[in-house]
């Protein structure tokens, strides 16, 4: 049985604001050292899927040299191994990628080509470890025609999700994509899919105007439920969606908890990435660092608690970085003050700046109401914060801002730069 993995990792991520302004979602640094599509990389290679097509769209320069020829997963292979399928101009009607069901269909010959059997479809954007080959069997056994991963998700965050309804062999009755009404229940798609490559193709070409075939959770699987053998695969390990800014914040926060339950250290499942050779980690003699991670290349003069710091990090005498992830190559000045925020790369904090100041973490962000509404400011790539400012709670300073994007010495909470 021949069996190949395609990733979807073309999402633009809006709600990760100014963190996927640059780059698409999957791309995005996470748990210091890694990007957020390593670990459904790492768990196709984990499973023993060497044949994988990662189907890329929006702003994919970052991804693709992040991937290369995919030789830190062992991917770089004469046979199977990794390729990275963009949306291309033809003869035909190819053109961008309209949905994930489109981007699959436009991308049917790499499933013929491999002579597929089976193929495992998985999203590029969520944080978890997950064995596909049990996933696989489970699929043959019920002998069905798809298989989608399923877990049970707080009922006030159905809304969010595809929800199911199985009967008791897990044979899928009903799908809701994203209901309004909370009345269908918890269980909930996790984007995972385990297909028979010939209904698969089938089921994708059977799209016309009338009836299009553009996404798999509006289209295609509500489709199939009447007419082909879905089951439900049920997990209860730890999966999430770092689809939003608290989401990203929260869950990086999670794992500096020494008992939670995705263990980066298991030598049994390694998270596999590309790696800069970087000298080690070195602590200034007033350095203090509790409760963090703290990458290669960083060098801590100054007070780290409850953080995540990417490689590169130089945190100064005096500055104080809390509750806060900060990425790669990024510099904190003397006596700056970082309280519950996410700095992205290559940015200069400024002596004496307090970055997340105040207590009052109800202003929202005047601009994104919706995304920066708990507290927390971020700070896109490459800009540079002058020294002496003080910045609220729910602030976003957009990348590449310089000295000259700040008028005043305060950015109050809520604003935007």
């Amino acid at each position: 049985m021949r069996v190949v993995a395609m990733i979807m990792a073309g999402g633009e991520g809006t709600r990760l604001t100014v963190l996927s302004e640059q780059r698409a979602k999957p791309s995005v640094p996470f748990a210091g050292k890694f990007r957020i599509i390593d670990f459904p990389l790492s768990n196709c290679v984990n499973s023993g899927i060497f044949d994988v097509a990662i189907l890329t769209q929006y702003r994919p320069h970052s991804l693709n040299h992040h991937i290369g020829n995919g030789k830190p997963w062992d991917l770089d292979r004469a046979r199977g191994g990794v390729q990275l399928l963009q949306p291309y101009q033809g003869r035909r009607d190819e053109s961008w990628y309209r949905g994930t069901a489109d981007a699959v269909l436009q991308n049917l010959a790499y499933i013929r080509n491999h002579r597929a059997d089976v193929v495992v479809l998985l999203s590029g954007d969520h944080i978890y470890k997950m064995d596909y080959t049990a996933m696989v069997a489970f699929h043959q056994r019920q002998r069905a025609d798809l298989t989608v991963a399923v877990m049970h998700v707080p009922l006030e965050e159905t809304d969010r999700f595809g929800i199911m309804t199985a009967d008791e062999q897990w044979r899928v009755t009903a799908f809701t994509e994203k209901p309004k009404q909370r009345d269908k229940g918890t269980l909930a798609s996790m984007g995972i899919y385990v297909f028979n490559a010939d209904v698969l193709q089938q089921r994708l070409a059977e799209g016309d105007a009338a009836t299009p075939r553009i996404d798999f959770g509006r289209h295609v699987i509500p489709a199939m439920i009447s007419q082909d053998r879905v089951y439900a695969y049920p997990f209860d390990g730890y999966w999430v969606d770092v689809g939003t800014i608290q989401s990203y914040w929260e869950t990086s926060m999670q794992l500096l908890d020494p008992a939670h339950s995705l263990n980066l250290y298991d030598p049994a499942w390694v998270i596999h990435t590309r790696s800069e050779e970087r000298p080690p980690a070195k602590l200034g003699p007033q350095a203090r660092v509790a409760h963090s991670m703290v990458c290669n290349g960083c060098i801590i003069r100054g007070s780290v608690e409850r953080s995540v710091l990417s490689p590169g990090v130089y945190v100064s005498p005096g500055a104080v970085v809390r509750d806060s992830v900060v990425m790669n190559d990024s510099w904190i000045g003397p006596g700056a003050v970082l309280d519950r925020v996410i700095v992205d790369k290559n940015v200069v904090v400024g002596a004496g700046v307090h970055l997340g100041d105040g207590d009052d973490l109800s202003i929202v962000n005047a601009v994104f109401p919706d995304r920066l509404d708990t507290g927390i400011s971020v700070v896109g790539k490459g800009a540079h914060i002058p020294a002496g400012l003080r910045i609220g709670r729910n602030v976003l300073i957009n990348a590449d801002r310089d000295v000259e994007a700040f008028p005043d010495r305060e950015v109050p909470s809520g604003g935007t730069i």
